[in-house]
């Protein structure tokens, strides 16, 4: 039972615990990039919808302009 070196084993659990810290942060930044993501998707709805307005409104202009 005395194969285990002491020193080696700390590099290892210290390893473990630095790898540890790595994907704790690593999930922290992909929860942020989603809630971006999903603000964003807002975003470009409200774009469309106002897209969609000015659209029927210069359409309505041009008809009632250039009316045969």
């Amino acid at each position: 039972m005395s194969d285990i070196n002491p020193v080696e084993y700390g590099k290892l659990v210290n390893a473990v615990e630095n790898l540890e810290n790595k994907v704790n942060s690593m999930d922290n930044d992909i929860k942020r990039l989603v809630a971006m993501a999903e603000r964003s998707k807002g975003s470009l709805w409200a774009l469309m919808g106002v897209a969609s307005v000015a659209g029927a409104f210069i359409s309505y202009l041009a008809d009632v302009l250039f009316k045969k």
